[in-house]
């Protein structure tokens, strides 16, 4: 999977955590992914504890964060969903 196909499973959606990064459309925060990850827990253990997330979501999830830290505009990338 290239970069750009993970970028896209990270999107903003207005009506989940006031349209805090998601991973999917999933209500789970890429800042919570990256915080457990701080934290010490292994990818092995977030897929556990969430099994409807992949692999690829926590790669995302690095991807995101260091994009956004070297100063790319990552949020302009990422889809919006809108409500339906």
């Amino acid at each position: 999977m290239n970069e750009q196909q993970l970028l896209e499973r990270i999107v903003v959606n207005p009506e989940i955590f006031g349209g805090k990064p998601i991973i999917r459309g999933l209500r789970i925060a890429v800042e919570h992914i990256l915080g457990m990850l701080a934290a010490g827990d292994q990818p092995e253990t977030i897929l556990r504890e969430y099994p409807f997330l992949e692999r690829e979501d926590i790669q995302a999830c690095l991807l995101f964060a260091h994009r956004s830290l070297s100063g790319e505009h990552v949020h302009d990338r990422v889809a919006v969903t809108k409500p339906a």
